[in-house]
């Protein structure tokens, strides 16, 4: 199981952008489809505190729901690309 889940709306051009950034760092991530309809986001919402997507949880750094794709990208170059501590 990866450390990393994606909560994620397919066509999501946000969700895209950060499907990418962890595909291009070669990141292991489970991935988490929500509902179209935000009322519907329950799951994310417990999470994150709203119904916005992408949002990530990362366990093995102690992120528990992270909104907004450039947050998301800004931290995954920090923890897992080439300036990330090993």
């Amino acid at each position: 199981m990866a450390n990393i889940t994606l909560y994620e709306l397919p066509g999501c051009p946000y969700c895209a952008k950060v499907t990418d950034k962890l595909e291009d760092l070669d990141v292991d991530y489970d991935t988490v489809e929500v509902p179209g309809d935000h009322s519907e986001r329950t799951e994310v919402e417990e999470v994150s505190g709203q119904t916005g997507v992408p949002v990530i949880v990362d366990e093995a750094n102690g992120v528990e729901g992270m909104p907004e794709s450039d947050d998301i990208v800004e931290y995954l170059e920090e923890n897992y690309g080439d300036g990330a501590s090993a």
